[in-house]
């Protein structure tokens, strides 16, 4: 390994700006700002909402005219 090519590497802390949520990381950045972090992504969280696939479809069909196959 070649020396005095890699850049430095700190533990950092890293602050969610959604929740203010902090924790350490590694990186090659001396300060780290996230928009939403595992404490407060819905993902993560549980909380996140599925829309309804069937709505969706039926919603493209009407909008584009689209008779679908059990009306046929």
């Amino acid at each position: 390994m070649k020396q005095g090519i890699h850049p430095k590497f700190f533990t950092v802390k890293v602050h969610c700006t959604a929740c203010g949520n902090e924790f350490e990381s590694g990186s090659t950045l001396k300060d780290i700002r996230v928009d939403t972090c595992s404490n407060c992504h819905p993902f993560y969280t549980g909380r996140q909402r599925f829309a309804a696939a069937q709505g969706r479809v039926e919603k493209f069909n009407r909008k584009y005219n689209i008779k679908s196959e059990e009306q046929n």
